[in-house]
């Protein structure tokens, strides 16, 4: 059973009372690593633990008048805990603790967005074995090829949501980033020892070298990441809404008791789910660009970035998470009309099997272009008039020169286009391909 999308959890990542509590954690941690150099009484550390409060009321009634957020943060701690309160901040310039901390918010959400691509890739899994055998055509340029299965379609979705599973796991490494090395990172204020305090114990690693920010190349490959994912997902939706097409009709998005297609029109059953994930994965592909323009920034820093990842941050997290559930959700109840598959397979009356002739006139000895010529015509005849491909095969007088009717007894047979499916499912699936 999957389980119902709540965004909720997601939400509370970029909450206020969230982002500022992750500061009041990377505060601390520097006053408590400050410690140990002498720098900050140990009492005045425990008089912060016990008197810090995050008051998002205070912040924003302070941030009016010193129209900056981090000053504002700071004066509110100061007024809670008093004397001791002037350790805070001390040696760090705004964007270690932002930097810091908006690196476990990233990493929290990409916790979540991994949780809910395993949800997704279990789905997919049921959904690929249950239709290994279920045959259908597959086609290319939207015109008939040759048969495939259904299952495959879903190893095929599987492998590539497995693929967007690494690539979050490396963007999620490759945010997991922070630095408390002052205003233009040369640790001129504050030892490295405290950098590498805060960050291990917020499960980070500090940047190696930056400027007074991470650099947001990380940031942009995050982001990118996230707009990869959805577009993988805009594939998906997009295939179900062509099969869903009434004249394929082949898959079907549940119709729940109740639901209405149209105002107008009764009889309607629109594939929406799906076309609501392809419209916000053009969206999130937007977020992906204004990711990339934050890298190019003015110095060692400016400001430009931070109204963008203000937006981009909650809206892309919470809106791929929302895209995952409900995608999740959609394959799960997914409806699958076998027989509609064979129908559709069957309706070129054989042409699907044309490579197969092709092959084997070029095995009997003739020349691929002669060959071709020959299954050709018979091919576009079988399309202009409706005929069987086979009959008109049996009635051609050069083809009776190279293939008797064993030849085309093995030449018509469907499974010769699966053959291999086991091998396929044994790549994808490993050892759980034969349970």
């Amino acid at each position: 059973m999957i389980p119902r999308y709540s965004r909720e959890k997601m939400t509370a990542v970029w909450s206020q009372e969230n982002k500022y509590q992750k500061w009041l954690d990377v505060e601390i941690a520097a006053c408590e690593a400050m410690v140990a150099l002498g720098k900050v009484p140990a009492q005045a550390v425990e008089t912060i633990k016990a008197k810090a409060a995050i008051d998002v009321a205070r912040i924003d009634e302070i941030e009016k008048v010193t129209k900056h957020d981090v000053i504002a943060f700071v004066s509110s701690l100061t007024e809670k805990i008093g004397e001791d309160g002037r350790f805070i901040h001390m040696g760090l310039t705004s964007s270690d603790v932002l930097d810091t901390a908006l690196a476990v918010q990233l990493k929290e959400a990409a916790q979540m967005l991994l949780d809910d691509l395993d949800q997704l890739l279990l789905v997919l899994k049921k959904r690929a074995f249950e239709h290994k055998n279920t045959l259908m055509i597959g086609r290319s340029h939207g015109i008939h090829a040759e048969p495939i299965t259904f299952g495959l379609k879903m190893a095929l979705w599987y492998q590539e949501m497995e693929r967007n599973r690494e690539r979050l796991v490396r963007a999620k490494q490759s945010v997991s980033y922070g630095k408390i090395s002052g205003a233009v990172g040369t640790f001129s204020f504050i030892d490295p020892s405290v950098e590498a305090y805060v960050c291990e114990k917020l499960g980070l690693k500090p940047a190696p070298v930056s400027s007074q920010i991470v650099q947001r190349d990380r940031h942009a490959e995050f982001f990118s990441t996230l707009a990869i994912i959805a577009s993988s997902l805009d594939k998906f939706a997009q295939e179900i809404r062509l099969l869903q097409r009434t004249e394929v009709r082949e898959v079907e998005e549940y119709f729940s008791p109740g639901q209405k297609g149209s105002s107008a029109m009764p009889h309607k059953r629109n594939p929406v789910l799906s076309e609501n994930i392809s419209g916000l994965a053009r969206l999130m592909r937007s977020y992906a660009v204004a990711a990339l323009e934050d890298v190019a920034l003015w110095h060692e820093r400016d400001i430009s970035h931070s109204s963008v990842e203000r937006v981009i941050g909650p809206d892309a997290t919470i809106l791929l998470d929302f895209m995952l559930g409900r995608f999740t959700g959609l394959m799960d109840k997914l409806i699958v009309y076998p027989e509609r598959m064979l129908d559709n397979l069957n309706m070129t009356h054989g042409v699907i099997f044309s490579q197969m002739v092709l092959l084997k006139l070029i095995e009997k000895g003739t020349t691929r272009e002669d060959a071709y010529a020959i299954v050709q015509n018979s091919a576009m005849k079988s399309w202009h008039e409706g005929v069987s491909f086979k009959t008109l095969l049996v009635q051609d007088e050069t083809v009776k020169k190279y293939l008797d009717e064993k030849d085309l007894a093995e030449i018509f047979n469907v499974n010769n286009f699966l053959k291999n499916l086991d091998f396929i499912f044994q790549r994808v699936f490993g050892a759980q391909a034969n349970l």
